[in-house]
Order: C-alpha cells, then sequence, then structure tokens
C-alpha cells in the first residue's frame, strides 16, 4: 500500500458533506421538498411522531449540521 491508498479515504470522507447537503441534510437543517425531508417524514411516521435519537436519518442530520456548508438558499 503506497501513498495513493489514502487519498481515496480522504476524498471520500471529503465528499460526504457535499452528499448529504445534495440529498437535503444542510448546516441550517432539513432541506424542504428534499429527500432528506421525505425520510424524516417516513421515520417520524414509523415512530408515530419523532425520529428516534440514533437512527440513520438523526445520524446524517447530525453529520449535515456539522459540515458547515448554507447550500440553503432562502
Amino acid at each position: 500500500m503506497g501513498m495513493e491508498s489514502g487519498w481515496g479515504s480522504v476524498v471520500a470522507v471529503g465528499t460526504v458533506p457535499v452528499e448529504l447537503s445534495a440529498v437535503g441534510f444542510t448546516s441550517v437543517g432539513i432541506a424542504a421538498s428534499s429527500i432528506a425531508a421525505k425520510m424524516t417524514s417516513t421515520a417520524a411516521i414509523a415512530n408515530r411522531g419523532g425520529v428516534a435519537a440514533g437512527s440513520l436519518v438523526a445520524t446524517l442530520q447530525s453529520v449535515g449540521e456539522c459540515s458547515g456548508q448554507d447550500d440553503q438558499s432562502g
């Protein structure tokens, strides 16, 4: 394994916030009418009104909030 084997990981980790933002998990919250909004709605319905702590949707929301990117325009 050479130096190049580590670059793929760096690029992959670096693109996670961009990818999450693209589906609606932004640093300012869930974007309206996005895939993230639909996921949140589905999770809330399945859990009788709330998104369970530690669930996939909750985790993605936390990572999206920490991304530091303000992709929502209003």
